[in-house]
């Protein structure tokens, strides 16, 4: 028998209870037991199964004798100090918090392996999506080069409606609110942070050295708008907040931004909340991953999975790339890149001629008055961009907006 302690009864921790209750009479040999939930409102759950060991005293929850804690309530605290309390007395522990990870990943990891216990966190990142176990044991004989996710599920929706519907920004996100998709407040999403902590996670884990979440460059999606997938749809592209980085001897290229992606793209039929995460290993070559990358029973199945795996006693894999050297973080390709170019003018006829000689790879897109737009190719970001700062100079200039094309 596993018995654990249970911290959050909300969508996830409601979820893994289900799972726990249908896999009890499937599977004889696992015997999972809940010993106990903390909760901020007990009479919030009144009518939610197993009341009788609901409680809003952390104490008695630590008071109690179990195996296994189970932390869903997310965000950093009180998360932090009762993940940190749990493993110095020496058990296993199952978290979903990317928040907790990213940024304490190094001091937690550490305490789990000076007491010999396992802090495991499958659904940390991508919801139901199995990718940190791939990445830290099938694909260990791996030197993975390089990780593409659409890793948000809340910004893949606003932008999956944006594109769909012809919306606005702030439509599509009421509409993501009232789903359950985002939150009330959703900056976190919506601004990429959420995204840049898991894409900090998986690099850390791929690149076997720390990449550190606030080092990498983040855009997020608040300023896209409709004349954005209109010049999308003209390019046959569709618009996704892209996690990308690359990893080359010592550094690394890590960014968070919107991006066109290109028809013939996997992320391209990547929509609504759904994540995918594409690996490239030197010697698996290219994998794809895809799935819910939140709610209710996806998330829950991959906190169910790290249970599982720790019943069976399955947890000796050591996480060491925590604790590892700061990886250096660069926030510009040296690749050779296409953008979307839009530019807002007062003189439209002078602008296409100055654009002619400034850039010889392009191809006009004009679909509204008062505003140029163009695709790019041939040019490193460094170029572009200094490109742009010239023409931003330009007395009929009014603003200058950017946006890369991945294929």
């Amino acid at each position: 028998m596993k018995r654990i302690a249970l911290l959050g009864y909300g969508v996830v921790g409601t979820g893994l209870v289900e799972l726990i209750e249908k896999n009890r009479e499937k599977d004889e040999k696992l015997n999972i037991r809940v010993e106990a939930i903390l909760v901020k409102h007990k009479e919030k759950h009144n009518n939610k199964k197993l009341n009788q060991v609901i409680t809003e005293d952390c104490e008695e929850v630590f008071s109690k004798d179990w195996d296994i804690l189970v932390e869903v309530i997310g965000g950093i605290n009180p998360a932090y100090s009762y993940v940190k309390r749990a493993l110095e007395l020496g058990k296993h522990v199952v978290t979903a918090n990317k928040d907790l990870i990213a940024e304490y990943g190094e001091e937690l990891f550490q305490i789990a392996k000076d007491k010999g216990v396992a802090l495991k966190f499958e659904a940390s990142v991508a919801g139901g999506i199995p990718i940190i176990k791939p990445l830290t044991e099938s694909l260990s004989g791996n030197d993975i080069k390089s990780i593409k996710g659409i890793i948000n599920g809340t910004t893949n929706f606003i932008l999956s409606k944006m594109y769909e519907d012809g919306v606005e920004y702030g439509e599509a996100l009421k509409e993501a609110q009232d789903r359950g998709f985002a939150e009330a407040n959703p900056d976190a999403d919506v601004l990429g942070y959420d995204a840049a902590r898991k894409l900090a996670i998986l690099s850390t884990l791929a690149f076997k050295k720390r990449v550190f979440w606030k080092d990498i460059k983040v855009e997020g999606i608040t300023s896209i708008d409709s004349k954005d997938f209109a010049y999308a749809k003209k390019a046959n592209c569709k618009i996704k907040l892209l996690s990308y980085s690359k990893k080359e001897e010592n550094r690394v290229f890590a960014t968070v931004k919107p991006v066109l992606i290109d028809s013939e793209s996997d992320f391209y039929r990547v929509n609504n909340e759904i994540n995918s995460v594409i690996l490239s290993g030197d010697a698996v070559g290219e994998l794809v991953f895809k799935g819910s990358g939140a709610g209710m029973l996806p998330t829950a199945s991959a906190v169910y999975g790290d249970i599982v795996d720790l019943a069976f006693n399955k947890n000796n894999v050591v996480i060491n790339s925590f604790s590892e050297d700061k990886l250096s973080v660069e926030h510009r390709s040296e690749e050779k890149i296409q953008s979307l170019i839009r530019i807002d003018t007062d003189n439209k006829k002078e602008l296409i001629l100055e654009l002619n000689n400034r850039f010889t790879a392009a191809e006009l897109l004009d679909l509204f008055d008062n505003e140029v737009a163009l695709l790019v190719d041939g040019y490193t970001e460094m170029e572009l961009e200094e490109r742009l700062i010239t023409l931003k100079q330009l007395s009929y200039v009014n603003r200058v907006k950017r946006i890369l094309k991945v294929s």
